[in-house]
């Protein structure tokens, strides 16, 4: 029964980084993954793709031909995908008896909140060859320092959520560069975990007019917009599905956090191939690698601190055979 994850996101939030970094770290637990690159605008791939689906047609191709520009080309070639699905399927058969499957999908936010292309594909996928699969969609950390910016992605995870109808993991990428965008009005867990939004647009509200010499509030005081968005975030709260985690791409113990959430979602069971009968993931999962701490002391307030102790300990522990710290 193979395994997959659906790794989405807007442009710019890291996802071809996330599956380079995330086929090094599969393969060095001997999990050996099975990377497909959805991008027919991605001719620059960081990683070894077994499946290009730039190798079949290309956005250049589609915008000379249907003369069409390039978020409708893209929109085009996801329609070509579903209308062939299942010569794709049997081009992921072809690829052989692999258990792990990473799906490296194009940015456009309309397949995943709207458009039913890419929807219909996994669907399919999930039939015919019995793949368990999760959606990994990652965000630019960057956009929790604004909180218009932060209900924005908040409301796309979630309309994510209700079009798949599938395991979800949110991520906020790029976590270790949080910290040079100033401090955050709140402890980094309270934009993981999603709650009291009314309160977050009240407080920036409130600083905004306490500080007549500060910048214009982020949030317009207009009593419509004020309304909308206050209604927006109360229909956030009320579906109660959204949260987040972290993920800094060169970190193992924030890998191993991530991947740990995947495979919950996914439902994903150590395989026989996985190095030493999965005793190098297990031993990682168990003995530390996944401290409790607090994120935002590690990420933002003492972020120069823990990365010297991470360092440290890594110096200490590393053996030769220990494929796991050679990721890092």
């Amino acid at each position: 029964m193979p395994f997959g994850q659906l790794v989405i996101g807007p442009p710019g939030a890291g996802k071809s980084t996330y599956c380079h970094g995330v086929q090094q770290f599969l393969n060095a637990i001997g999990r050996k993954p099975c990377i497909v690159n959805l991008d027919c605008a991605n001719d620059r791939l960081p990683y070894l793709a077994s499946l290009d689906i730039r190798d079949f047609i290309t956005l250049e191709e589609i915008m000379e031909s249907q003369e069409l520009g390039p978020n409708g080309s893209m929109l085009a070639a996801m329609d070509d995908l579903e209308s062939q699905v299942d010569v794709f399927i049997e081009q992921i058969r072809r690829l052989g008896n692999h258990e792990y499957f990473v799906f490296d999908c194009p940015g456009q936010v309309e397949l995943f909140t709207h458009h039913s292309a890419l929807k219909t594909v996994f669907q399919k996928l999930e039939k015919q060859l019995d793949m368990r699969l999760a959606v990994v969609n990652l965000t630019d950390s960057f956009y929790i320092t604004q909180p218009n910016q932060y209900v924005s992605v908040v409301l796309l995870a979630l309309r994510t959520m209700l079009q798949f109808n599938l395991p979800q993991v949110n991520v906020l990428s790029k976590i270790d560069l949080l910290h040079n965008y100033g401090k955050l009005p709140f402890k980094l867990d309270y934009y993981l975990e999603v709650q009291d939004l009314d309160y977050l647009m009240s407080t920036e509200n409130d600083n905004a007019q306490e500080d007549g010499n500060g910048p214009a509030p982020k949030f317009s005081t207009r009593p419509r917009i004020e309304k909308l968005t206050k209604a927006i975030a109360s229909l956030i709260e009320d579906f109660g599905l959204v949260e987040f985690t972290v993920l800094c791409v060169d970190n193992k113990r924030s890998m191993i956090s991530l991947l740990q959430r995947i495979d919950k979602a996914n439902g994903y069971l150590f395989g026989s191939t996985e190095v030493g009968g999965d005793s190098v993931w297990i031993e990682a999962t168990r003995q530390g690698e996944l401290e409790d701490f607090d994120l935002d002391d590690r990420w933002i307030a003492n972020k120069d601190f823990w990365d010297l102790k991470e360092a440290a300990e890594s110096v200490e522990n590393a053996e030769p055979e220990d494929e796991l710290d050679q990721f890092i």
